[in-house]
């Protein structure tokens, strides 16, 4: 486990070469380029905002800076699950040819969708000074919930990673599994709303409490959840230390299956 940790450090230029390949490659091909880091959670905002408030006339005050904190957090989460699907297999020639650890791929995805989010972060400002909303020192806690998140996606990202080298059908059904954890989620709805028999849907849904923690210090001016977060984030980090260590051990399987 000590080697394969010093192996991956030996290669930080190359994971920070791998983050930077997946962000242009992103909009590689696009006209606006990276305009759409800030076009596309603020588009996604406008489109929901337009479905709740305007055609069902639901919502809320501040329902606008509700919404864009739900899909900007969303974003970073479903964009790191949905490109660690392939984190590994899409690096065939490469894994074949020269020996790396192989969890460098997935947690490089997951890193990538980080720039991504500190780039939603702006459009969530944006739309703080809209509303006249000015964050309290709550905002201190920002970087313990967005680390909280980090360990949480990359503990997936190893996970599916590694499954879908095996599991190839994992890859087809993962999409209608965001579709269903989205709307299951506090994203685009308060989650105290829910009947309080289905009130469990949250209570045991992670992103569910690191949502809510980012509306607590941008929107309400209230302490984050520190139990909720601390004890996802612990287990985050413990099954990141788990799979590494199973990564150190079946990694040559992962050779034979490509």
């Amino acid at each position: 486990m000590r080697n394969y940790l010093s192996e991956i450090l030996k290669r930080k230029d190359l994971l920070i070469y791998l983050v930077k390949s997946g962000l242009k490659a992103e909009h590689r091909n696009s006209y606006l380029g990276y305009f759409w880091w800030l076009l596309d959670p603020l588009l996604g905002a406008l489109i929901y905002y337009f479905l709740v408030v305007v055609i069902l006339g639901r919502g809320g005050e501040n329902y606008g800076v509700f919404l864009v904190i739900g899909l900007v957090a969303w974003r970073w989460t479903s964009s790191a699950v949905n490109s660690s699907s392939k984190a590994i297999t899409s690096y065939t020639s490469i894994i074949n040819q020269v020996y790396l650890p192989k969890a460098i791929f997935p947690m490089t995805r997951t890193f990538a969708q980080l720039i991504n989010f500190v780039f939603g972060l702006a459009v969530i400002a944006i739309f703080l000074a809209f509303f006249g909303i000015m964050p309290s020192w709550h905002i201190v806690y920002l970087p313990f919930i967005m680390l909280v998140q980090l360990l949480f996606l990359i503990s997936i990202s190893l996970f599916l990673a590694y499954i879908c080298v095996f599991v190839r059908d994992i890859d087809n059904i993962l999409s209608h599994f965001i579709r269903l954890w989205f709307y299951a989620s506090p994203v685009i709805w308060e989650g105290g709303r829910l009947p309080e028999q289905y009130q469990w849907i949250v209570n045991i849904n992670p992103f569910a409490h690191i949502v809510t923690s980012y509306r607590n210090i941008f929107m309400y001016h209230q302490m984050p959840n520190l139990i909720n977060l601390t004890v996802t984030g612990i287990a985050s980090l413990l099954l990141i230390i788990c799979l590494l260590l199973f990564y150190s051990k079946n990694e040559h399987k992962i050779i034979k299956a490509l």
